[in-house]
């Protein structure tokens, strides 16, 4: 039984048809044959966590050469599947048994699935004969997963599961990538058969590979030539299609400046002259006034928007009918799904980014672009030095309860976010892997830490599933084991997924995870502030009856799981500290101890448009 989600796909209610020609091995078990499959798709690590449904799995990984890695929860698996994914490009792996087990992947596959990563999840079932008759730990997971995966299978016959498993790496990986889970009844798994390997894919109806035509690139050219105020707008397509360096090559042929989504942050190098950072709620400010214009002084925004890879989402459009107003949008996307869905296109083209860049650096090279826009790089450099992003310690920090209860009143020792994330960047020279939980450290992790190359960012932001950066930080580390891996979160997101403290020692995964504590829900707290006088609604994690206390106490936490930790409070101290948790070849937590009155800036309110900005003006 398959069914397809993804709307860029067409729904399929019959098997898809792979080619059957291939080797035939000796009898199996239906769980070897799955983990033989698996490993003819060159998967290295699995995340799984084994239950009565699934042991059959995992008896059989014992005899496997995949690593298998046990979480200490099934969404910590999700996410560290993901984790990997963003990191390689390849397909994440994790496993779970029926029922809880399974329904515990459901947070992390449809954050795969809203931003388009490849995960492939298998799954444990309750034996076919048993399956609608509410038997123990049975949920109809094929169902529960249909919004939220790019494809479903429920393996009704053993002989399917070589072909089933070479589909779901295909179509996880290929066109937009995303979640494909393998639902497994019990049976299956301990039934044998002499497995066929097939050779080849032909799934019908599904066809991945989309090009633009020449005309269109030609057009696209000319909008270009024409045009007087040009900005890129690109998005997490970049990356998932590996053209990051076609598109470095493309801004600099044409001298068109450069706005990322935050999924997209990467995929541009941000120290680039031509780089706007990140648009959007919280995005800078040049990149705001670049696409959309400076209403105050009546300086006009993009003429000409070429939005590569993105899909318009809520956060970066605000008031959609208002975003981009004064420019032509091209939008190439490779999901036809995705054009006119938020944003109507002027030209709306459906292909990979990859190719079609490619062919646009031809024709450039063909035919270089005379209009290098130099009166419009000189305006977006004057925002720039308008509203850089900067940070202060305000009046509020001043007379919060912090500084008196943690800081003596030694306000000069406060520790700002953005500075401990200026520091990081600074101490590993930009080169870190960076994820991150949902909250105001994440936007100050996209604002503070300049990224380099795709893949360096690794954030859930689509669904904003809190308690995904220290799970995505083992998955990251295994797949780039030389590199170096820090989680950027909040006290309240990482307490979500604490227990992969476990995973990291036992496995030893020296992940990384820097937590900015300001014993509260940092970003509810700033909308509190902003939308309803302030007034606390249940946004306070520490303990109230003793608030000069840091409550949970990471580090007593840390320590019993034997990871390294220490907390710091006082500016003088995080440097050194901070050197010792990246000298650090083991896991490593770092409390930092900031004030809960900091606000994220720019900020623009939801639905607002870029008259609602609020920055600091320098």
């Amino acid at each position: 039984m398959t069914n397809t989600t993804q709307s860029a796909e067409p729904r399929q209610s019959a098997p898809a048809q792979t080619e059957q020609r291939g080797e035939l091995g000796p009898r199996m078990k239906g769980s070897d044959i799955l983990v033989a499959a698996l490993e003819r798709e060159g998967v290295e690590c699995i995340f799984a966590y084994p239950g009565g449904a699934s042991m059959e799995f995992h008896q059989s990984l014992t005899r496997s050469k995949i690593r298998t890695i046990l979480p200490r929860h099934e969404q910590g698996g999700a996410f560290a599947a993901e984790g990997y994914a963003r990191a390689t490009g390849k397909a994440g792996v994790c496993m779970a048994t029926s029922g809880p087990g399974a329904t515990n992947l459901i947070t992390g596959l449809a954050d795969a699935y809203m931003d388009s990563i490849p995960v492939v999840a298998v799954t444990g079932q309750v034996p076919q004969a048993m399956i609608g008759k509410g038997a123990f730990q049975e949920t109809d997971f094929f169902g529960l997963t249909l919004p939220v995966v790019k494809h479903s299978y429920l393996i009704t016959d053993i002989n399917e599961i070589p072909r089933v498993i070479k589909e779901a790496f295909y179509i996880a990986t290929s066109g937009r990538p995303g979640p494909v889970i393998v639902d497994v009844p019990k049976n299956i798994q301990q039934a044998e058969t002499q497995p066929v390997w097939p050779k080849e894919i032909t799934l019908r109806g599904y066809n991945p590979v989309k090009r633009a035509d020449d005309v269109v690139l030609n057009e696209i050219i000319g909008l270009i030539e024409k045009a007087e105020r040009p900005v890129l707008y690109v998005g997490g397509g970049i990356i998932s299609s590996n053209a990051g360096e076609e598109l470095r090559k493309f801004a600099h042929a044409t001298q068109i400046p450069v706005t990322s989504t935050i999924m997209g942050c990467g995929a541009f190098p941000e120290e680039d002259p031509l780089a706007l950072k990140f648009l959007g709620m919280h995005g800078t400010a040049y990149a705001n006034w670049a696409v959309n214009g400076d209403p105050k002084n009546g300086t006009p925004g993009a003429d000409l928007l070429l939005a590569f890879g993105v899909r318009f989402d809520d956060r970066v459009t605000g008031k959609v009918d208002k975003f981009a107003e004064q420019g032509t949008i091209v939008h190439i996307d490779i999901d036809a799904s995705e054009i006119n869905k938020n944003k109507p296109a002027h030209l709306p083209v459906v292909a990979d980014i990859k190719d079609a860049l490619h062919r646009l650096n031809e024709m450039i090279a063909a035919r270089p672009i005379q209009q290098k826009f130099t009166g419009w790089n000189k305006q977006i450099a004057e925002w720039k030095t308008k509203a850089p992003l900067r940070y202060r310690i305000t009046d509020e920090v001043l007379k919060s309860h912090h500084v008196k209860d943690f800081m003596g009143g030694d306000a000069s020792q406060v520790i700002l976010p953005q500075y401990a994330i200026e520091l990081l960047y600074e101490l590993t020279k930009g080169e870190a892997i960076i994820t991150t939980g949902v909250g105001q450290h994440q936007m100050w992790a996209a604002q503070y830490y300049k990224y380099k190359f795709p893949r360096q960012l690794l954030t859930s932001a689509g669904l904003g599933a809190m308690g995904y950066g220290y799970p995505a930080a083992l998955g990251a580390k295994v797949a780039q084991p030389h590199r170096q891996v820090v989680d950027i979160d909040g006290d309240g997101s990482f307490l979500m997924n604490v227990q992969e403290l476990a995973t990291a020692h036992i496995e030893k995964i020296a992940a990384k995870a820097l937590i900015l504590n300001n014993q509260h829900l940092g970003m509810v707290v700033q909308w509190e502030d902003r939308f309803y006088a302030g007034n606390r609604g249940h946004t306070y994690l520490g303990d109230p009856e003793n608030m000069k206390q840091i409550y949970p106490d990471y580090i007593a936490m840390a320590k019993s799981f034997n990871v390294p930790a220490e907390r710091v409070i006082y500016k003088k101290d995080l440097r050194a500290a901070m050197q010792r948790m990246l000298d650090s070849d083991q896991p490593y937590v770092l409390d930092v101890i900031t004030p809960y009155t900091e606000h994220v800036l720019p900020f623009i309110r939801a639905g607002g448009t870029i008259k609602d900005m609020i920055y600091q003006e320098y």
